[in-house]
């Protein structure tokens, strides 16, 4: 079958790789599609980072390089294992990639009995840290993985899943509260998630800060009361202009020294800078400014069973708003010049670009199977 695998830094080819067996607790998946992360574009350029050294296997996984890469995907269930009994054969899904104690056949730590397998200490991810990834043909996937779609849930939306369960986590996770005042800073797939499942859950104001001015437009789609642009509008006079004495919420989804000096201005005292983002280089952050107003930094790290759950259920309800994310569709044998590619060179005009692996076909599938 084909595969999309990472060999090392800037070296991603669709290599021929055997069929996988699928195992007694597991589900064999065809891929309809699969969303590129930001994550896959910085292992892309910079990588191994996450991924599996070239000398080392994961330790929970034994995952090595070359690794099929991958982790915001749909499919259709197409075998099932002999100990499987809550996913059959047909289903139309979408897969929490994050793994920890049940799935590598550990007994549950204490953070995985809390449901907080996102930050289990043997955590890993399909796509990542595991052997099988969503650029591929097809997938096996331990059964508790599987969120089944409703039947007028596409499977495009289906890999939205992911990306909008880390913005549902991160809201959740930040103690925002009905009726607050927010800034998001940065417009991109998370950001833009971020706007969306904010206006959902009763925001009273969104102000957002985006350059690009297809990001603006799409921020304003999902829900932003304003949107700025950073290098040519004060962010924190607009923002103690709309929500004095500051936002209850600022949620970084940039994660560069810019936008945290931002954070922390645009805060009002007693308020909490979350930061959603993953950074290429250490921070400096003067803690005086956060000791004598008693602002909180928190942040959230991917998502877990219960934000799944939940945006299974937005996709439901607000599936063309989430379809309006997806900017490029791009064939599985054309995924790095057409995706990886295309988002180094002109990310700004992109919000999610999906790869094709079997598309709207897996639909017709299904209802032969």
């Amino acid at each position: 079958m084909r595969a999309l695998r990472f060999h090392g830094k800037g070296d991603v080819r669709l290599d021929d790789i055997p069929i996988p067996q699928c195992g007694p607790r597991e589900v064999r998946l065809k891929v309809a599609y699969c969303g590129i992360c930001g994550t896959d574009v910085h292992e892309y350029l910079d990588g191994p980072i996450l991924l599996p050294s070239h000398d080392e296997p994961n330790k929970f996984t034994g995952a090595g390089l070359p690794l099929t890469m991958g982790h915001e995907m749909s499919g259709i269930v197409t075998e099932v294992g002999g100990d499987v009994k809550s996913v059959t054969v047909g289903q139309r899904v979408c897969v929490n990639p994050a793994t920890g104690c049940e799935h590598q056949g550990r007994p549950d730590c204490e953070l995985c009995v809390a449901g907080r397998r996102n930050i289990c200490t043997c955590s890993a991810f399909y796509g990542l840290q595991c052997a099988a990834g969503g650029f591929a043909d097809e997938i096996c996937v331990d059964a508790i993985a599987i969120k089944p779609l409703a039947d007028h849930v596409s499977l495009k939306l289906g890999a939205m899943a992911e990306p909008l369960a880390v913005a549902s986590h991160m809201v959740r996770v930040s103690g925002f509260q009905k009726g607050q005042n927010v800034v998001v800073l940065g417009a991109g797939p998370i950001g833009c998630a971020l706007t969306l499942l904010l206006k959902e859950v009763g925001a009273r104001c969104i102000l957002v800060s985006e350059m690009a001015e297809s990001r603006t437009i799409q921020a304003k789609a999902c829900g932003a009361t304003r949107v700025v642009h950073p290098m040519r509008d004060d962010v924190l006079a607009v923002t103690l202009e709309m929500m004095a004495p500051g936002a209850d919420v600022v949620f970084d989804a940039c994660g560069i020294q810019s936008t945290l000096n931002t954070a922390l201005d645009c805060t009002k005292p007693g308020g909490t800078i979350f930061n959603v983002a993953i950074h290429e280089k250490p921070l400096q952050i003067d803690m005086n400014r956060i000791t004598l107003s008693e602002k909180r930094i928190l942040a959230g790290n991917a998502y877990t069973n219960d934000d799944f759950d939940t945006v299974v259920r937005l996709l439901e309800r607000r599936g063309p708003e989430i379809e309006s994310f997806i900017t490029a569709v791009v064939p599985l044998e054309h995924a790095v010049s057409g995706g990886f590619e295309e988002l180094v060179h002109h990310k700004a005009q992109h919000s999610k670009i999906l790869i094709e692996v079997g598309g709207e076909l897996r639909e017709r599938i299904s209802s032969s199977l």
